[in-house]
């Protein structure tokens, strides 16, 4: 085992609950901006909420909860998007000492159902009528489930009329006796395989790596003498949603809500708030930059911004080798090359994002080291960070000055991480949770001796920087005894602009294989611009065989990265996407790995068996479209389906 962690740094003491901040702050500094709203009448402007506005609204919600007969240790499930509300209502529960139950509104009935039995939820804030139905129901076989709040049907107003009898005095001594090691949160993992569980995180939990990264990495946020502001779009039903909340209310950042994660709308939202910083997953870098390489290709400037897109990956690696004390940094003519692209591509990339962006996070997962160095290049350094449910966020993150792309980062301070000798990522530190609620077996099966077995795999470098490998769950193992992490080969796949999603495949398989759908909101613009260099009879052919072959060079590109035993030979293109909707993702956008090769299983055998009655190549000779792909004449009947 091994771990090099980060020297330790002098954090706040936690007293009391992560309502405190709140009013911490409007006492400190009440007139300062703490949350932005959409001007009702301006959906392009922002309105600013005080902080001492904000406590007064937590305060008037909370006495409504009083009202309503919720006392310390009750659960109420939080079933909305990210939005102005969520924020509310969740430090008017903490303030009265209850848990909040965050639930993704998408959530099936059955999964509905599931987490507010086993949570003990005795009311759900719900967001639309689509709520109340999926409540609606289940709620007759929840007995203990006495409250139902619908935000678009006023539900906070209601819950503040309710409350104005309840005396400010109730809140503020409920408030005071909550503790830092009581629960806050139960937050219910993603269910990839089983029913998801509920992870019991204690306020002190929460605010750690907070706390961590606040005053380690706070200067990033903003330029010197500005005030961080930071839109939120990823959801608060997910623990690094609810960790940017804790960083933006204790760190006293500007925060906006953004709860559609559509391209357009999302884009407009950066462009009219203007973040100073920008917190993300792995999969939200990567349509950023599609729709860059879209946009510059429909103005005719493709190849310009692929020169572009090389020289800042160059200049990023270079200015990686000199702060790591590995190199000399960029030469002449790349500095040059450099500073060209700044004037003329660059800037007006930042511009689209709002103009402010002074750096950004990445978490989830493990951001591609290409594209890491592609937002470095253009002037947007991205940190990445590892954590997971269990740990309430963050546990790893980019030392600053030192960051090294590809990799997670080292462990926060006050974090021992450790990888095991079959390489599971083992941790220890103040943000793991308290246990699994009503599995105390599950609990016993994963924290031993206060060291949490995350299940994830990776390694450390001499420097202590963690690269992730994959799940431990994930490992393929083909018939010939060679055990592949899928991880690294789906996330290559999905650098080629024309890949949406990837999973690997090839358990008990003579070699590896890859299901593949194909991105629908690039597809549509790939095909206009061929079918400029492709008119009259047989453009449909040419279409697929053109399809065919971007595939495959995405596969072959793919494979550069890994031995021959490990590539994949052959694949299929489905028809669809995987989503929340065919239950091929999770509400937290995992795949769901078992569910997809059950659903599929009819095609992956036809892809093998198509690879078994393929001739033989020469060894070394370079793969066919057929041989490679397991192309069948079926095939073409899939790409009809895509269009």
């Amino acid at each position: 085992m091994h771990n090099s962690g980060l020297a330790p740094l002098d954090a706040p003491v936690m007293t009391g609950g992560l309502a405190d901040t709140v009013f911490e702050l409007a006492e400190r500094d009440p007139g300062r901006p703490q949350l932005a709203r959409r001007a009702p009448d301006a959906p392009g402007e922002w309105v600013h909420v005080s902080a001492a506005e904000l406590r007064e609204q937590v305060v008037d919600v909370a006495r409504g909860l009083v009202a309503c007969g919720i006392s310390p240790g009750n659960r109420i499930a939080i079933m909305a998007r990210t939005r102005y509300e969520w924020t509310v209502l969740s430090c008017a529960l903490w303030a009265l000492g209850a848990e909040v139950v965050p639930l993704y509104p998408t959530s099936s009935h059955e999964q509905v159902e599931w987490i507010l039995r086993d949570a003990d939820c005795v009311g759900v804030v719900v967001e639309d009528e689509q709520g109340i139905m999926t409540v609606g129901s289940v709620c007759a076989r929840l007995p203990r489930l006495r409250h139902v709040w619908q935000l678009d049907a006023g539900g906070l107003e209601q819950l503040v009329e309710r409350g104005r009898p309840v005396p400010t005095a109730t809140v503020d001594s409920l408030r005071r006796i909550v503790l830092p090691d009581s629960t806050a949160v139960v937050a219910y993992t993603s269910g990839t395989s089983g029913r998801p569980r509920g992870c019991a995180l204690s306020h002190r939990s929460l605010a750690s790596p907070c706390d961590t990264l606040l005053t380690g990495w706070s200067g990033l946020a903003a330029p010197p003498g500005e005030q961080p502001a930071v839109l939120v779009f990823l959801p608060f039903s997910h623990v690094y949603g609810l960790m940017i909340q804790g960083l933006c209310l204790r760190g006293g950042f500007l925060m906006a809500h953004e709860p559609d994660l559509r391209s357009d709308t999302l884009a407009a939202a950066l462009v009219s708030f203007r973040p100073t910083y920008l917190h993300g997953v792995p999969s939200v870098f990567e349509r950023v930059y599609k729709s860059f390489l879209t946009s510059a290709e429909r103005a005719g400037r493709g190849a310009l911004f692929e020169r572009a897109a090389r020289t800042a990956r160059d200049h990023a690696e270079a200015m990686e080798r000199q702060r790591l004390g590995t190199g000399s940094g960029p030469g002449l003519e790349l500095r040059l090359q450099h500073a060209l692209y700044e004037k003329g591509v660059y800037r007006k990339l930042r511009e689209s994002l709002g103009g402010r962006l002074s750096g950004a996070v990445s978490g989830g997962s493990s951001l591609n080291r290409e594209l890491a160095l592609f937002f470095a290049g253009i002037g947007i350094v991205v940190h990445d960070g590892y954590g997971l449910t269990e740990t309430s966020g963050g546990v790893t993150m980019q030392p600053l000055g030192r960051e090294k792309f590809g990799t997670v980062g080292r462990p926060l301070p006050g974090v021992d991480l450790h990888v095991a000798q079959d390489g599971e990522i083992l941790v220890r530190g103040p943000s793991l949770f308290q246990g699994y609620i009503g599995d105390e077996a599950g609990t016993a099966e994963v924290l031993q001796e206060g060291w949490l077995a995350t299940g994830d795999l990776g390694r450390l470098d001499s420097e202590g920087y963690l690269t992730l490998t994959g799940r431990k769950k994930d490992i393929i193992v083909t018939s010939g005894g060679k055990s592949v992490a899928p991880a690294a080969l789906e996330e290559r796949l999905r650098m080629h602009p024309l890949i949406h999603q990837a999973v690997v495949v090839g358990d008990d398989r003579p070699c590896v294989g890859a299901l593949i759908t194909l991105d629908p909101e690039y597809l549509p613009h790939w095909r206009a611009a061929l079918a400029g260099q492709s008119e009259g009879q047989g453009r449909e052919a040419r279409e697929e065989n053109a399809l065919r072959q971007e595939v495959t060079r995405a596969v072959a590109a793919a494979n550069s990265t890994v031995s021959r035993s490990e590539s994949i030979r052959v694949f299929r293109v489905l028809p669809e996407p995987f989503d929340q909707a065919n239950g091929l993702l999770t509400p937290s956008l995992k795949l769901r790995r078992d569910e997809i090769t059950r659903r599929y299983a009819a095609e992956i055998e036809a892809m093998y068996q198509s690879t078994r009655e393929s001739p033989a190549r020469p060894r070394g000779a370079a793969p066919t479209l057929e041989a490679a792909a397991g192309w069948e004449e079926s095939e073409e009947d899939v790409f009809r389906r895509v269009r």
